[in-house]
């Protein structure tokens, strides 16, 4: 079988694909290489039609990154695809599905562990970003903790839970809520992992070529 064996060769021809694919002519000019990278890291063209966001997340969640903020993340999958080495001084990635604690307070509050993980992200919270890339019930418990007003506010939610049950649901909570925190989404069952990470991940490669602003 012949087959295209070069690296830099099959990245180039891979973007090139994507960009004659895509429209990108709705989104704002910070967003645009994140969208490529959420288009690559699935290869559906066809996401861009349901991709929501508010505020100027991009910006905002490159604000965080440049000064060292928290990324926290639903699972240990996204936190594997993000590239740790293009991220700005300081950036720490928490994800606190694995601590000890985690069982116990699903079963006190009834939810499942990864609901329950998000009770244990409130010391992180504050002005930080939010990456959910698997389950609908860590971004449902999300909404629903910050609408205390007492609880620490992240600058960003990216929201890519993904599945049957409760996945479209949850993207429409996010994007009906008034917290006014910027978010983008995927609406629609589509989600994961790889999305979640992509985007950070374009966030990441922002700040690193644009360095001041």
């Amino acid at each position: 079988m012949l087959y295209l064996r070069d690296p830099m060769e099959i990245y180039k021809q891979s973007f090139e694909i994507v960009a004659r694919e895509t429209d990108l002519s709705r989104f704002p000019e910070n967003m645009k290489d994140m969208i490529i990278r959420l288009v690559h890291a699935i290869a559906v063209p066809e996401i861009v039609d349901d991709i929501s966001w508010s505020g100027d997340a991009v910006g905002e969640a490159e604000n965080t990154l440049r000064s060292g903020g928290y990324i926290i993340v639903d699972s240990n999958m996204v936190s594997a695809g993000i590239n740790v080495e293009s991220l700005p001084g300081g950036c720490k990635i928490i994800c606190t599905l694995g601590d000890q604690r985690v069982e116990q307070i699903a079963q006190e509050i009834s939810t499942t562990r990864s609901a329950a993980a998000v009770e244990l992200w409130k010391p992180y919270l504050r002005d930080s970003v939010v990456a959910i890339g698997n389950a609908p019930t860590a971004l449902f418990h999300l909404m629903d903790m910050l609408k205390n007003e007492e609880c620490p506010r992240p600058s960003v939610i990216i929201g890519f839970p993904v599945g049957f049950v409760g996945a479209t649901e949850s993207k429409v909570y996010l994007s009906q809520n008034n917290l006014g925190i910027p978010f983008v989404t995927l609406h629609g069952r589509r989600g994961g992992s790889p999305l979640a990470a992509a985007a950070i991940n374009a966030i990441s490669r922002r700040c690193k070529s644009c360095p001041h602003g």
